[in-house]
């Protein structure tokens, strides 16, 4: 790949013709409309939420170095930003007074400046470097520097190996704040729109967790019907099943429990009396897992981390049946002691039995000491939720 140093590019020269689409959150063109400033396989305008922006224009007025820019040559004079975009994105939305700074503790625009500072921003020059390169060259190197301080996630770097026009329109849909849906999705999704998490989450689902095989195979396609499609029909089944929306629903395995259960019949009705029984249940200690619980049919308890006996609780059941057998002749596990093996006359040590609810937690038994019995490990665990 071949590099070179440019140095007579001046802030001026960038916002030249800037263009900023608020709609999508992401700077255009620059350089009098040879540069383009987000190529696909950039990652979102990030700097705002942050007011990093703020922090680059605050570095020009007080003289410091903003660091490397790298363009890629496209063309005769024609380039894309490389690295560098959130500042170039961040000086053009300044320039044409997207947002205030803070000087003497009043907020000021670009246009409101005096005009020694606004000729100081736009008299600073820039250093960039001018790369040249294959597209795998020029991608590889992407990763490589990256963007200092903020490191690209795995998303992001898909998109960019990935670029084309499916990339395009799937950011367009997913990566996109101003989707009217977002605030539905994001019941069910966690993380941020910007940073590509909805977008992963709508890849995920669809590939099987196979994102990067999806979006090579699909990297060139003019539409992404089938990617909106079972994106949609997940959070439509589950936003149907479960009629209440508690926060713990927000990035649990919506996919993956689409999978596996959006072929069985639920009532809703039905579902949101559970749901509400379970988050009233002072045992269930895990709520997230309540949810697939139900679409399991209640039948594995594990997903609830249902509260176990404590350790006292063990010890003063343990020291009763132990007393009891040993006065009896019979195996302190009181399975084993109506039983007809070996074992129906053995005194197990506390610390090869388990504690068991005699009825059990399902069928609502609770965890106290008057439903508790201790048995061998080998009949606890066939006993199961009996």
């Amino acid at each position: 790949m071949k590099t070179t140093l440019r140095t007579e590019i001046t802030v001026r020269d960038i916002c030249d013709g800037f263009v900023y689409n608020e709609l999508e959150g992401k700077g255009l063109f620059g350089l009098s409309g040879r540069l383009v400033i987000q190529p696909e396989y950039q990652r979102n305008y990030i700097y705002a939420e942050s007011k990093r922006d703020v922090t680059v224009i605050e570095s020009i007025l007080n003289r410091y170095p903003l660091g490397l820019i790298y363009f890629n040559k496209v063309a005769d004079d024609r380039f894309e930003v490389l690295d560098g975009q959130q500042r170039i994105t961040s000086i053009g939305r300044y320039v044409t007074d997207k947002f205030a700074i803070q000087r003497d503790g009043k907020p000021q625009y670009f246009s409101g400046l005096a005009k020694d500072l606004q000729e100081l921003i736009l008299d600073t020059p820039l250093l960039i470097y001018e790369c040249e390169g294959t597209e795998s060259e020029i991608k590889a190197w992407f990763k490589t520097i990256n963007i200092a301080g903020v490191p690209l996630n795995e998303q992001e770097l898909l998109n960019a190996v990935y670029s084309g026009p499916f990339v395009t329109l799937a950011k367009a849909e997913f990566s996109n704040s101003q989707n009217a849906n977002i605030q539905k999705w994001s019941a069910y999704i966690s993380g941020s729109v910007s940073r590509q998490d909805f977008l992963a989450c709508a890849l995920r689902w669809v590939s099987r967790d196979n994102i990067g095989q999806y979006m090579s195979l699909h990297r060139f396609d003019t539409d992404i019907s089938e990617l909106k499609t079972y994106f949609n029909s997940v959070i439509d089944w589950v936003s149907g099943v479960f009629s209440d929306v508690e926060k713990e629903v927000c990035g649990l395995e919506w996919g993956r429990l689409y999978e596996t259960y959006h072929n069985q019949p639920y009532n809703p009705k039905e579902v949101s009396d559970k749901v509400h029984d379970l988050y009233a249940d002072p045992y269930v200690k895990n709520r997230r897992g309540i949810f697939e619980y139900i679409l399991g049919g209640c039948a594995d308890t594990k997903l609830l981390d249902v509260r176990v006996f404590d350790e006292a609780t063990k010890r003063t059941v343990y020291n009763r049946q132990t007393a009891e057998a040993t006065a009896a002749g019979v195996s302190n596990c009181p399975l084993c002691a109506i039983g007809h093996e070996a074992n129906r006359t053995k005194i197990w040590k506390i610390g090869e039995m388990d504690a068991d609810h005699v009825s059990a937690w399902s069928t609502g038994g609770a965890t106290d000491i008057r439903n508790c019995q201790m048995l061998c490990r080998t009949h606890n665990r066939a006993k199961g939720n009996r």
